[in-house]
This record gives structure tokens, sequence and C-alpha cells, in this order.
């Protein structure tokens, strides 16, 4: 997976995720390691979901993750958080900021059509 997709990827399912909950700005800087490696970020401002490839100086957290794992997170098969616990993903900064990333309310996952035969 190219580090572009993995950007894509994550955006499409964060930019539409639900953060009218979120009343506080957070600003994240996720560096993908080894396959597909970059730096991107994901903000969350005024209710709103940002991810852009670009870095984030004055961020609130870092994290450190494969493209294998953040395609995860983002297909909704491991939470930040379970991934943090279970040693995929690594973070640094203000650990409030994760747990409140982990309570955006991603789209819910679509379901595959049946195939008529």
């Amino acid at each position: 997976m190219t580090y572009e997709e993995v950007v894509d990827k994550v955006r499409s399912v964060y930019e539409n995720a639900d953060a009218r909950d979120i009343f506080e700005h957070i600003a994240v800087q996720i560096n993908i390691v080894g396959e597909g490696s970059g730096a991107f970020y994901l903000e969350v401002a005024q209710r709103n979901i940002c991810v852009e490839p670009y870095d984030y100086h004055d961020r609130d957290g870092l994290i450190t993750a494969s493209a294998q794992t953040l395609c995860d997170i983002a297909d909704q098969n491991i939470s930040f958080l379970d991934a943090y616990e279970q040693g995929a993903l690594k973070y640094e900064g203000n650990m409030e900021k994760l747990h409140i990333l982990a309570k955006i309310r991603l789209p819910e996952k679509k379901k595959g059509k049946n195939k008529k035969v």
C-alpha cells in the first residue's frame, strides 16, 4: 500500500465521521512506518475532522504505526486505544487526546451486496 492510499483511506473514513460531541481542538501527527511510510495529520476543530498529508508541528500527540494498523483502524477492525494497548501503535503526547479520538463515531461499515446467481 502506498503512502497516498493510506492517507486517502484514513481521510475518507475520518472526514465522514461524527465528531459533534468533541468540543476541543485535537491535532495528532501520524507517522507511517514500513510500507507506505510518511507523515500526515488528523485534526479535530470546531467538531469537524480534517486529514492532510503534512507534518503538524504544534501537535497534541504523535502516533507511529504501520500502514496495515492504520487501515485496520479505518476499517474499524481495531480502535486507536486497542492498537495502542496491543503495541501495534505507539503514542507520544497528551494521552487524554488519544482517548478523545477514540470517541469519534466512524461511519457504519458498508455491508457487501448480495450477488444474484
